[in-house]
């Protein structure tokens, strides 16, 4: 892969279950099961993107806990899985932190259950990271998704994760997992039978 490739967990805005706007929770398990994830798959950085100061500070006690606390001693392998992981209050500060990193700005990919006109196939965007040295930041929402308005900004939507059944409503978690190895994983579909 060419591109760098940045992603983000979106607080703010976000739905809750009533349609309302509203800025959801940080949760332990994001922090730690995200970042472990983006840094098996060699993402350049993990943003949590939340507004509020008492949240941004919880995450950054975590933080300092697994990087500098005993923690870091104690388990060295979330301590270097923590090291790709910010926080920062908006996406702008993302998307600005990315375009000081690289010198320019990033494509800015999003994450929905829903299908929307400027949608992107999985492995459109990952031919795109092929052949592109451009940053991609890929944005995933928690609660009830983003803020419609805000997601009309983006460049492309990811197209939904579809699994067997009609239930379709996976924990983030599981989704930047998923997502991540469609578009950075081994090709396993292009292997030979005995993986080759």
């Amino acid at each position: 892969m060419t591109a760098p490739v940045y992603i983000g967990l979106v607080h703010y805005p976000i739905y809750n279950k009533n349609g309302e706007t509203i800025a959801t929770a940080i949760t332990n398990f994001d922090i730690h099961d995200i970042a472990r994830t983006a840094r098996t798959y060699d993402v350049a950085r993990y943003f949590v993107i939340h507004p509020h100061d008492s949240q941004a500070d919880l995450a950054r006690d975590i933080l300092a806990y697994w990087r500098e606390g005993y923690g870091g001693e104690y388990n060295p392998d979330r301590k270097e899985a923590l090291s790709v992981l910010a926080v920062v209050p908006d996406i702008a500060a993302a998307v600005a932190a990315i375009t000081a990193d690289t010198g320019r700005a990033p494509v800015v990919v999003t994450t929905d259950a829903r299908r929307y006109a400027n949608t992107v196939t999985y492995a459109g965007l990952r031919t795109r990271l092929e052949a592109d040295d451009r940053p991609c930041l890929v944005l995933f929402g928690t609660g009830w998704g983003i803020e419609k308005d805000v997601m009309a900004g983006f460049d492309h939507i990811l197209e939904p994760i579809w699994g067997r059944g009609d239930y379709n409503h996976l924990p983030v978690r599981a989704a930047v997992a998923i997502i991540l190895d469609r578009l950075l994983g081994t090709a396993w579909w292009a292997k030979g039978r005995d993986g080759e």
